[in-house]
């Protein structure tokens, strides 16, 4: 995680948890010529497009005060979505039995993803339960694992 993306999830995290939501992610990356800081929220029953923009007016100071981010950049505050990317551990434990897609680096027997249940997870790897057989992913092949609904 870089510095800016560490400095605003330290600052953000407060401020979500104040307004019942739980910070999912903080993005900062270049796109098309422009620095994007993307906020991802997530809370039970879903998040609204009014939890968006409480948390975007919240932050929004916060930020200012704080200035971790010395040039110009858009801010964007969104659901983590249905579909979300799983990246931290508590992320798969908490997803296990739900729908999954991993995606590798390089093919494995002709593929480079796979869709099936989240069913384990140690140290990196990954299992999923596709058409009723295991396949476990070691961390080092992975270059993805997002929630699928299947």
């Amino acid at each position: 995680m870089s510095k800016v993306t560490e400095t605003v999830t330290a600052l953000a995290a407060p401020v979500a948890a104040e307004l019942g939501l739980e910070l999912w992610d903080v993005e900062y990356v270049r796109e098309a010529g422009q620095w994007f800081l993307r906020v991802y929220i997530d809370k039970d029953g879903g998040v609204s497009i009014n939890d968006c923009e409480a948390l975007s007016r919240a932050l929004d100071p916060v930020l200012d005060e704080a200035d971790p981010i010395p040039d110009s950049y858009v801010f964007e505050v969104s659901s983590a979505g249905a579909e979300r990317e799983l990246k931290r551990p508590g992320d798969f434990e908490r997803f296990i039995g739900s729908g999954a897609e991993v995606r590798l680096y390089k093919p494995l027997n002709g593929s480079k993803s796979f869709v099936g249940t989240l069913s384990g997870y140690s140290d990196g790897d990954v299992t999923l339960t596709c058409a009723g057989k295991e396949l476990t992913f070691e961390k080092a092949r992975i270059a993805q694992v997002r929630l699928r609904v299947l």
